[in-house]
């Protein structure tokens, strides 16, 4: 080959490699500028929910996430919830959050191939959505809704600071989460020489029947992130304080709404930390099968000053909680 033709070929093969690496970023270009459709479902409209949905778009769009949200609510209808999940599916969105268990077992049933990040789920692998909480395996993972020791916490709080003996505690029974957390503390309470007294609701509408039905049978009660109950809970608020019955609940806006005290966390912070997980997914550096479970990072006492006051409650300062009004 003469010299001419090897210069020639030279700049052939330079220009060539200059337009694939060209095109080559292009396509990352058009990668990392691409709007992503994410399917978002959850089981009822209740303050804590709503907070975590507010913490998923906020660490997606602090991700660089130009996200389009196909938001859907089920108003607390099962049936609806089934629906919505199908819907989210033939949609073809990019991943889908699932915001409460009844959300994520829907969706966890509808495809076992989009991407699934959930919150406000307290068992995730007794929900079967997950194998493992450190290896989750398949399509789905997320952040739960329930701290190691916020359940102790709050039974010791009762029986040390209030006394308490039998603890009231209105749920749902259809809803696995609930069903684990009341499991969960009636075990817990076998030691404590303290009992668990059972009411149960299928809609929000059963709430304040359900709540009367504990009186005169309990000395406090126990409300705990059950999204049939929470939605209507000033019902049990009101019952409860016309009654002097203090209310310890499973999260904060709880305490806001009138509940006496919460062992808890923000649910804007597991959502957020959900959303991280989420964008993960979305630049492709990880699966949901690798990325384990986690559980809310921080856990602190606040206390609602009003409700203690009306049941006539000192706060004592060894209690360092924060405060509600």
């Amino acid at each position: 080959m003469t010299s001419g033709w090897k210069k020639m070929m030279t700049v052939f093969l330079s220009g060539t490699l200059l337009l694939g690496a060209c095109s080559e970023k292009g396509e990352e270009k058009v990668e990392a500028s691409k709007k992503f459709k994410i399917g978002v479902t959850q089981i009822v409209e209740h303050p804590s929910l709503n907070a975590a949905y507010d913490g998923f778009k906020k660490a997606l769009a602090d991700g660089g996430i130009d996200a389009e949200y196909v938001e859907q609510n089920a108003q607390g209808d099962n049936s609806a919830n089934t629906t919505i999940a199908t819907n989210l599916v033939s949609e073809k969105v990019d991943l889908i959050f699932a915001n409460s268990t009844p959300s994520a077992q829907a969706v966890a049933s509808a495809t076992t191939e989009i991407p699934i990040i959930f919150t406000s789920v307290t068992d995730a692998v007794g929900a079967e959505l997950v194998d493992s909480m450190e290896k989750p395996g398949g399509n789905v993972t997320g952040t739960i809704d329930a701290h190691p020791d916020a359940i102790s916490n709050t039974m010791k709080f009762l029986k040390e600071e209030l006394a308490a003996k039998k603890v009231g505690m209105v749920f749902n029974s259809g809803e696995q989460n609930s069903r684990a957390q009341v499991d969960a503390v009636k075990e817990m309470l076998k030691d404590m020489d303290m009992s668990v007294v059972e009411a149960s609701v299928a809609t929000s509408a059963d709430v304040k029947q359900a709540t009367e039905s504990l009186l005169g049978k309990v000395d406090s009660m126990y409300i705990i992130t059950d999204n049939t109950v929470v939605s209507a809970l000033e019902s049990v608020v009101s019952v409860a304080n016309d009654n002097k019955i203090p209310v310890m609940v499973g999260e904060f806006d709880s305490v806001k709404r009138g509940g006496l005290a919460a062992y808890g966390f923000e649910y804007f912070d597991i959502g957020y930390e959900a959303g991280q997980m989420a964008v993960k997914i979305l630049k492709g550096e990880s699966k949901p099968a690798d990325l384990p479970v986690q559980i809310p990072q921080k856990l602190k006492l606040i206390m609602n000053k009003e409700t203690a006051s009306v049941l006539g409650l000192d706060i004592k300062d060894e209690w360092k909680a924060e405060f509600s009004e």
